[in-house]
């Protein structure tokens, strides 16, 4: 029984993977995070037919109990806001937990490839589960986890990807509800979480996501590593003295690097330092390398919110 409970799960881990594609939203291009192999495709109904009749004897293989939750140990959690609307999100802890000491919060902005309604997607985009775990996140550095999950059709912020450069647009519900869920979360007694430890990450559509979320909330953030994403470059002046590390690929064809050189210009000439690492040769995955950094790691769980 044991067995048949390890192979269904293993099934429906690999069902899951939806494969996605270049397809329009709203008129924005949509990058193509998850490339499923030609192999995948072509099993995916064969795994489907041959998982149907053991999904019919569930009761007796899960003993009557939930499918095991791939995303453990981060929590699936589901916010209320304060206008009706809602969002899935997910919540994980440090591994341990001391007593009296004070922990870094993490705020991860998924990229399009996350997006949905599973409330896991925004974890496994672009493989970011086995990312923070190879670099040590919750153990060698620990700290606490939020990532909401922007709904499918809908954006961290309404602009357009392939667009040269953009004014901040009106917030958009995701954000604004992300906002509610960092703000619950610091302001919960129960959560030992250090208010001058807040950093932002995000990829893509997500680092489009990283330069709105530090530029409506500047004094929130202690440090953000936008990747391959782009922002206002005339509302600069109130993100110039936060420490920030931007990545990107040299050949993104989905995101163009002028939007993340034009950024870290713009702060530049407003007084600002921030970090900026072009990936020579590398298109639209700065992640990867990004995410394979220790130097970019320490970095940023060394910063600290600089006094106003």
């Amino acid at each position: 029984e044991a067995e048949i409970r390890i192979m269904v799960a293993r099934i429906l881990a690999m069902v899951s993977c939806e494969e996605e594609s270049l397809s329009p939203c709203g008129g924005k291009e949509e990058p193509f995070h998850n490339r499923s192999k030609t192999r995948q495709a072509v099993t995916k109904p064969l795994l489907l037919l041959f998982l149907f009749p053991l999904l019919l004897w569930s009761p007796c293989v899960f003993g009557g109990s939930k499918v095991p939750d791939r995303g453990a140990p981060y929590l699936a959690k589901v916010w209320k806001g304060k206008k009706g609307a809602a969002l899935n999100y997910r919540f994980r802890a440090p591994d341990e937990v001391a007593k009296g000491e004070k922990y870094p919060l993490f705020v991860f902005y998924h990229g399009a490839g996350g997006r949905g309604a599973d409330n896991f997607g925004q974890i496994r985009d672009a493989g970011a589960i086995k990312a923070f775990a190879e670099a040590g996140l919750f153990s060698d550095r620990p700290c606490y986890f939020l990532a909401g999950q922007v709904p499918k059709g809908k954006l961290w912020v309404d602009v357009a990807w392939s667009s040269l450069e953009h004014e901040m647009p009106k917030i958009s519900d995701s954000m604004r509800l992300m906002f509610e869920v960092i703000d619950a979360h610091m302001a919960n007694g129960n959560l030992q979480i250090d208010p001058d430890r807040v950093y932002a990450m995000g990829l893509s559509m997500g680092g489009y996501g990283t330069w709105d979320a530090i530029q409506r909330r500047p004094g929130l953030f202690a440090a953000a590593v936008p990747i391959c994403g782009g922002g206002d470059k005339s509302r600069v002046r109130n993100i110039a003295s936060l420490p920030i590390w931007a990545w990107h690929g040299d050949r993104d064809k989905v995101i163009r690097i002028s939007r993340s050189t034009d950024m870290i210009a713009a702060i530049k000439a407003a007084g600002g330092a921030p970090r900026f690492t072009e990936l020579k040769g590398v298109g639209h995955n700065a992640w990867s390398d990004c995410w394979k950094s220790r130097e970019m790691w320490d970095w940023l769980f060394a910063q600290k919110r600089r006094p106003d």
